[in-house]
């Protein structure tokens, strides 16, 4: 994400989310029991910037000739979430921090419970329910 000459990058397999306000029905319209909201325990947000997966072992380093120098490029296992997700997360594991006058909160991938993500309606496209057997 870039602000300005400022540039902000996510590292390995951590997300950055937009925070929204703490109450009983997110902005998507998942409602959280009370106990939830209360305690802080799990909170939700949109995600504005992904990191680039956990990182895999180069082949090299588990290699029968370790004096072989092959150059690589970095290998990540991608992460589930994406840019514009709608997250429920718990708060606990997260870190909040401040970018140019606006709170993020830096989130392990592990601590996501629940993406929400928009997309394409599959169900408008077909126009025949014998087209469900395709899907």
């Amino acid at each position: 994400m870039k602000i300005g000459n400022k540039r902000l990058s996510v590292v390995g397999d951590r997300v950055l989310v937009k925070q929204e306000s703490l109450e009983e029905r997110t902005e998507v319209g998942l409602y959280l029991p009370q106990t939830v909201v209360e305690k802080e325990e799990v909170q939700g947000g949109r995600v504005v910037l992904i990191g680039p997966g956990i990182p895999l072992p180069q082949p090299q380093d588990v290699d029968d000739e370790p004096w072989r120098n092959v150059p690589s490029e970095p290998r990540y296992l991608p992460l589930q979430a994406e840019v514009g997700d709608y997250a429920l997360f718990l708060k606990k594991a997260a870190v909040e921090i401040k970018f140019e006058g606006e709170k993020y909160l830096i989130v392990p991938h592990n601590s996501i419970l629940v993406l929400i993500q928009e997309g394409p309606d599959v169900l408008e496209d077909l126009e025949d329910p014998e087209d469900l057997e395709d899907i």
